[in-house]
């Protein structure tokens, strides 16, 4: 049902300081919206800097859709505080507009509301936002404003020396990089468990859905109140956020070298279907190129291995140079019951469940066994609360009851726990594993059921437009904790002459410059 992990925990048990030393840090998204709860069209706040190398808060797809991001941390607390301070400060400064508490959009008259991200008059900026005007025709832009929450995690270096003997990080990089892969494929397997527990996007505003026979699928899909009845995260749906065009590359998580070889070969290989597009017509650019991947980070997925990259560097050049340095999760919804959108509950379940995963055997797994496993992602998105809903394994040869799998894996989560809590009083990883395991049996305290009751008796507008105004005025009273105006103040300056520099010291074409960095 679930991998034996007893030997690996009780290796844990006794080697319980390894864990100390996480490293965890926090990207949220949302769209800035109206007080009538309708898409914002005003510029990124110059109060707060440029969006281009603001190292905070920039925009994601578009110009109205906000990104915060945390430095990388150690301390839950801090990470937290340091979130809502930039929440605090941002709320402060969009004056009466608020922030959309959602993952899935606010509501939208047509797609050309939808500006796209802004990045000023450099080459730089003009190629970020050049390749969102290519994800904007391949896709539409309506899907690119569904927003979510990543959260970058990396196991402490103590872990690995005591697992598999490295002695640091540049000699043991590929021994590291088979254990960060382990557990990716651990998280394909079993990652469904956290749409499961923290999907909250049971609904979709009623103008998101354009196609008549897409809509009848959903329950009283009038004045914005559409919601599948069983559903945990229509985010990561085929409703949501999707790239057909990326199933057929094959590419899985079992190795380093054919992992970013597959990344590069799709971001050579020609799109019959993108090229239709054109690349430059009547001299405007439509996207990066016609190729499968415009870049590389243009390949979705619930988690992607990552190395911080050097000026000049790809993404997986940067993985090449220096192996996986840390993982990113992002199967997370936004959590509308919370201002900044996740809570430490929702953290410190994600801490237990990758470590987990990087204790499990995990066998390597072929594409065709990759697409077996996102079918139980698949299940459990679409109707992950339904009674009786099964877990299929070795490709849907056999089932079991999901609310079965979930105690097995609770069973070891609590170990993983308890070594984590030894030096603490109060328990905190175990009171997050006892409090989330009764979802299994009473699955409408998920998010996605609490989000549902709410959407039914209010409808998704009503709803998200009601704790935006709530939190809005909740955060702009709050007092700055851990950051201070003048860490703003200054970060605005830095990047906005940062910014200014780029524009003022490039000398190559627009051409020029594409034509060196198509891929990266």
């Amino acid at each position: 049902m679930i991998p034996n992990v007893s030997n690996a925990l009780s290796w844990l048990e006794k080697h319980h300081t390894i864990l100390q030393g996480i490293q965890r840090g926090l990207e949220r998204e949302t769209l800035r919206i109206l007080p009538d709860g309708t898409l914002a069209s005003t510029p990124f706040p110059s109060s707060i800097g440029s969006a281009l190398t603001h190292p905070w808060v920039t925009t994601d797809f578009a110009e109205s859709m906000l990104e915060f991001i945390t430095p990388v941390n150690c301390n839950i607390d801090y990470m937290l505080t340091f979130l809502r301070d930039l929440h605090r400060y941002t709320s402060v400064s969009i004056g009466d507009e608020l922030m959309w508490p959602l993952s899935m959009p606010c509501f939208v008259a047509k797609e050309d509301d939808i500006i796209l991200a802004q990045y000023g008059t450099s080459n730089e900026g003009r190629m970020k936002t050049l390749y969102r005007e290519g994800l904007k025709r391949r896709y539409g832009a309506m899907m690119q404003t569904i927003s979510g929450v990543h959260y970058n995690f990396s196991l402490p270096m103590a872990f690995w020396q005591a697992r598999d003997g490295v002695k640091n990080a540049d000699e043991g990089k590929d021994v590291i990089s088979e254990g960060y892969f382990r557990l990716i494929r651990n998280y394909y397997r079993f990652g469904w468990v956290i749409p499961f527990l923290f999907g909250a996007s049971p609904s979709m505003c009623s103008s998101f859905i354009k196609d008549p026979k897409k809509a009848a699928e959903f329950e009283k899909m009038t004045q914005g109140k559409g919601y599948l009845p069983y559903a945990t995260s229509l985010r990561m749906s085929d409703l949501g956020y999707t790239n057909d065009a990326q199933r057929s590359l094959g590419i899985t998580f079992n190795h380093l070298d054919t992992y970013a070889e597959g990344l590069k070969r799709a971001t050579q290989l020609k799109s019959e279907e993108f090229s239709k597009i054109g690349v430059k017509v009547d001299g405007e650019y439509r996207q990066l190129n016609d190729n499968i991947l415009q870049i590389e980070n243009e390949f979705y997925g619930p988690i992607r291995p990552k190395r911080v990259t050097q000026p000049g560097e790809t993404p997986s050049d940067a993985l090449l140079r220096g192996g996986i340095e840390y993982i990113e999760v992002r199967a997370l919804d936004v959590n509308p019951f919370s201002p900044i959108g996740i809570t430490e509950e929702q953290i410190r379940f994600i801490d237990l469940f990758l470590i987990w995963c990087a204790l499990a055997d995990a066998p390597d797994m072929s594409a065709a066994e990759l697409e077996c496993a996102k079918l139980n992602w698949s299940r459990v998105i679409m109707e992950g609360r339904k009674p009786d809903q099964t877990i299929s394994f070795e490709c849907d040869s056999y089932r079991k009851p999901l609310s079965k799998v979930g105690h097995a894996l609770f069973d070891d989560l609590l170990r993983v726990a308890d070594v984590l809590d030894r030096s603490e009083q109060k328990k905190p990883y175990r009171e997050v594993c006892e409090r989330l395991r009764v979802t299994f049996d009473e699955p409408e305290l998920t998010l996605s059921g609490r989000t549902l009751q709410a959407i039914r008796d209010l409808g998704t507008g009503e709803f998200g437009l009601a704790l935006a105004k709530q939190y809005q005025q909740q955060l702009v009273k709050e007092p700055l904790q851990v950051l201070t105006e003048k860490d703003f103040l200054k970060q605005r300056d830095l990047s906005l002459n940062k910014q200014r520099t780029k524009e003022l010291q490039q000398t190559e074409s627009f051409d020029e410059f594409l034509a060196k960095n198509k891929s990266k």
